[in-house]
Formats: C-alpha cells, sequence, structure tokens
C-alpha cells in the first residue's frame, strides 16, 4: 500500500457512474475514503430499474425472463421470476481458491457501485445504497480467488450478491456491521452479475502500486548513476527532443530533475558512454510510463461503464443484447504493462552488476571490505537475478488463454481476470529486485564518501536511505537490508511526485 494513501485524510469520493478514477478506487479500496453517491446517477438508477422491470414483464429480456448462457432460450414463468433470480445467484456463487483480501473485494465493491451509477444496469437502488454502506462499515464479503476468465466476474459476484441477499457472510473483524439484507429477484440477479468489477478493481490496485515502484526505481537508478560517476549525456533534452516518444521525453526531463542536470549537459571527461543500464533508462522507463497511461485510460472507460448485458436504456425502453463484458482491451493493456514493467526491473539488475564492478566505482570487486576474498553484496545479483524470473513468469501473456464454455455458447475468453491477478503479483517481485539495487548503489556512494547535493531529490533519497541502511560494510547477511530498501520506495516515490509538482 503506498505511503501517500496511508497519510491522506479521510475524505469523501463522489460516485456519478461517469469521472471516478482510478486514485479514488484505490483509496475506496485503503478506507482512505467513503463514498456517497451522487444524486443524478441515483436518479439515473432509478430510471433504470423502473425502466428493466417494464421490459422483462412484457417481453423476452436475457436474464430475467429467460435463462443465462446456453439456456438463453428457456422463458422464465412469471410466477416463478423471484425465485430465478436467487437461483441464479446460488448457481454461480462456485468461486474457488483462497479467499481474496480485505482491499481486493473492497475495490471490487467500490468499481461495481460506480458501475451502477452509470445507470445501465437497471437493478434496485438499494443495492447501491447497500454497496456503498459496506465501504464505509468495513464489511465485506467472502469472495474466492478463481471464477472468472474474463468475460465478467460472475463467480465473485454472486457471491457478493448472495452476502447482500443475507445467504453468504460478510467479514466484519475490522470494520462495522454488513448492510441489511436485499431482497434481490429476476430483476436483479443478472443485473448485478454482469461486470468484471473484480478484475478492474485488482488492476487498479496493481496499476497504483506498480505505477509507483517504477517511479522510485528511476530515483534509485539516479544514485546508481553518481555512484558510477555516469554521464548526464543520455538525459539530454536535445537526444529526446530529436525522438519525442511521450513517456522516454518525460523520463529524460524528470532524470534531469532529479540529479540537478543541465538540458545540455557537458560530455564527461572519463569513459565515453556508460552501460544500458544507464544510458538507455529512458527508453525503457518510457514504455513503461506510457503503457502505464494506456492502461489508466482504459480503466477509466471501464470504471465508469455501464457495460451490463442487457444494457437497459430507459431513455429508449430498450433492452440491447451485446459483448460490452469481453475485456480484451484490457487484458492486452495489462499484459502490455507487466512486460513494459519486466524491462525495467531487468535494467536495474544491469546497474546491480556495474555497481559490483571496479571498472565502474573504482572500489573492490562487489563492494567487499579489505578483507581478502571477501564477497561483499556479491549475493545481491543471484536474489534479483531470482526475483525477477518470477517477474518475468508473472510478464507471460494472459491474454493468450482460450476457453469454449457453456455448450459452445461462449466460445472465447480474453482472461483479463488472470492478467489482473498476474499484474497485483508483480509488485512484491518488483520491489525486491530495485532494493538490491538501492542497498548496493548506498554502499557505493558510502565507500567512495560521494553526497548527493541533499538541496536535490537524488540527495534527499539518499538520506533517506542513509537513516535506515546498516553502514557495515564486513561480509553478512543482507536480507534484512534489502527488506528495508524495498519498503523505502513508496518514500521515494513521494519524493518523485514532490518534484514534479515543484517543477510543474
Amino acid at each position: 500500500m503506498s505511503s501517500h494513501m496511508l497519510d491522506s485524510p479521510i475524505g469523501v469520493v463522489v460516485l456519478d457512474g461517469q469521472s471516478l478514477p482510478v486514485a479514488d478506487i484505490v483509496r475506496l479500496a485503503d478506507g482512505a475514503a467513503r463514498p456517497v453517491p451522487g444524486s443524478e446517477a441515483i436518479k439515473r438508477v432509478e430510471a433504470a430499474w423502473d425502466a428493466a422491470r417494464e421490459l422483462a414483464a412484457s417481453g423476452r429480456v436475457y436474464g430475467r425472463s429467460t435463462g443465462v448462457g446456453a439456456n438463453r432460450n428457456e422463458n422464465v414463468p412469471t410466477g416463478a421470476a423471484a425465485d430465478h433470480g436467487l437461483r441464479l445467484l446460488r448457481s454461480h456463487a462456485g468461486a474457488i481458491g483462497e479467499p481474496l483480501p480485505a482491499r481486493e473485494v473492497r475495490a471490487m465493491l467500490a468499481v461495481r457501485a460506480n458501475q451502477l451509477l452509470a445507470g445501465g444496469a437497471g437493478l434496485r437502488p438499494g443495492v447501491v445504497t447497500a454497496l456503498c454502506e459496506a465501504l464505509e462499515s468495513g464489511a465485506y464479503p467472502v469472495v474466492n480467488e478463481f471464477g472468472s476468465v474474463g468475460t465478467g466476474d460472475i463467480a465473485a459476484l454472486a457471491q457478493m450478491g448472495l452476502a447482500l441477499a443475507g445467504e453468504q457472510p460478510w467479514n466484519v473483524d475490522a470494520g462495522g456491521p454488513p448492510p441489511e439484507a436485499q431482497a434481490l429477484d429476476n430483476n436483479d440477479a443478472l443485473a448485478l452479475i454482469s461486470s468484471n468489477a473484480l478484475t478492474l478493481g485488482q488492476a487498479a490496485l496493481a496499476l497504483d502500486e506498480l505505477r509507483a515502484i517504477v517511479e522510485a526505481t528511476e530515483l534509485v537508478a539516479a544514485l546508481s548513476l553518481l555512484a558510477v560517476d555516469g554521464s548526464y549525456e543520455a538525459y539530454a533534452e536535445p537526444v529526446h527532443a530529436a525522438r519525442p516518444h511521450p513517456g522516454t521525453y518525460a523520463v529524460a526531463t524528470r532524470m534531469r530533475q532529479l540529479l540537478g542536470a543541465p538540458e545540455r549537459p557537458t560530455p564527461p571527461l572519463g569513459r565515453i558512454q556508460d552501460p544500458y543500464g544507464f544510458r538507455c533508462l529512458p527508453q525503457i522507463h518510457g514504455p513503461a510510463q506510457d503503457a502505464a497511461d494506456a492502461l489508466e485510460r482504459t480503466l477509466a472507460v471501464e470504471i465508469n461503464a455501464a457495460a451490463e448485458n442487457p444494457l437497459i436504456r430507459a431513455a429508449d425502453m430498450a433492452a440491447y443484447h451485446h459483448g460490452g463484458f469481453y475485456m480484451a482491451q484490457l487484458a492486452l493493456d495489462l499484459d502490455h504493462f507487466r512486460l513494459a514493467i519486466t524491462q525495467t526491473a531487468r535494467l536495474s539488475t544491469s546497474r546491480l552488476s556495474a555497481l559490483n564492478e571496479p571498472a565502474f566505482t573504482r572500489l573492490r570487486p562487489f563492494l567487499a571490505d579489505a578483507e581478502a576474498a571477501s564477497s561483499g553484496v556479491m549475493i545481491l545479483e543471484y536474489a534479483a537475478g531470482a526475483a525477477l524470473g518470477d517477474l518475468r513468469a508473472f510478464s507471460a501473456p494472459a491474454s493468450l488463454g482460450h476457453a469454449v464454455l457453456s455448450r459452445g455458447v461462449e466460445e472465447q475468453a480474453s482472461f483479463a481476470s488472470l492478467a489482473a491477478r498476474q499484474t497485483l503479483r508483480a509488485g512484491g517481485a518488483y520491489r525486491l529486485v530495485v532494493g538490491c539495487e538501492l542497498v548496493a548503489a548506498v554502499r557505493a556512494l558510502r565507500q567512495r564518501g560521494l553526497r548527493p547535493d541533499p538541496e536535490l531529490p537524488v540527495g534527499r533519497a539518499f538520506e533517506l536511505a542513509e537513516s535506515v541502511l546498516d553502514e557495515d560494510v564486513a561480509d553478512r547477511p543482507l536480507t534484512d537490508d534489502v527488506t528495508r530498501a524495498a519498503g523505502l520506495l513508496d518514500r521515494f516515490t513521494d519524493l518523485m511526485r514532490d518534484t514534479t509538482r515543484g517543477m510543474a
């Protein structure tokens, strides 16, 4: 969890179904804000609720007056309509695996509440109120990990639906009471579960964490650059003006700000150019920033989308059957983002290798002490490589998955749900890779007696790292050092963002 979220006072987030940003999903998931439904949005929910009941009573509407999936052509008798909704929730609430953490479930609740306020679901307004009450009290339903293939989080949302109906448990250990039970029927069930709210919530949390680590990594890289007398030329404004990819240009600009480098730096007197870990940082971090921006744009659409199938349009008095639940765009953006951040983590291990090399630091191999054959921080290359291996495995494209379901009626799947889980899991490994580099960079600067200018962001980062990292260079276990360094990255992100605001 990012420190800037932990430090934020409890505020209010207005859910209007149209403009909720990723940052507010994170705040609601962390309990750093309470939700309030917008008045105009509630009116849309009420209008859609009235239209949906009228449409279901007078014609065939998928999931309301018919079965679902391969049962879509089976009509539901009017007398069985109320029971049909609960049976649908009960049959679909079959998610398996470990129960999800509170934060992920709360993100799901926040996304679903806001989507419903877009006014296309056509379910009772009391459900929105209940979801907001749960977010405010801290209660959250028990939701298991597996049940979606990227065509709707129907199993997880059915578990939520049964909790809302009073048939499934709520976790209340750290919060207040759950909302009062809702009387859900055929006009509520499919409308409630026709969403990818869990996948979207998890993706929002993953984006928030990983974007912050990528930014912090640039500050760690700046420390490493100073430790090896690296050149500022690779970040020169003319270089990036000549090849102006947005993310790459922005990263080069930030690196100059962090280091206090001019737009047109003087070439160094020593080596002509640095290893790729330093020289190609804008070209590798830039695509990661662009991928994060693309993912955030997709999430902003989906979080505020009326994507339920069928879509209830009160203005048209129509129910439109469609495939808006299919998450190809999100799956591809998540896959792209993970591949991009894996490149930045791999670059961190390249800089770690340079820090272990006397040709760059003019120190003992592996930044060791004066004892003969000391190993210094040698093991960090192995540890970082192992963590990078996990990150590389998490980067396998989930969108390559395939499934044919419901007697062949649903013959494709995006696996956006898997992509979101893999993106969430990437954060822990990524932090450790960069933590290894930070330990080595600080040790090298200390051994060389170099202190970055405390007025610069890189200098403030060095002081922060010095305050928590042991200065003993004797051969010893470095596990705790890396753990502390990885824990500093959120504070590094805060430094980065303060710098960006100050330069705006």
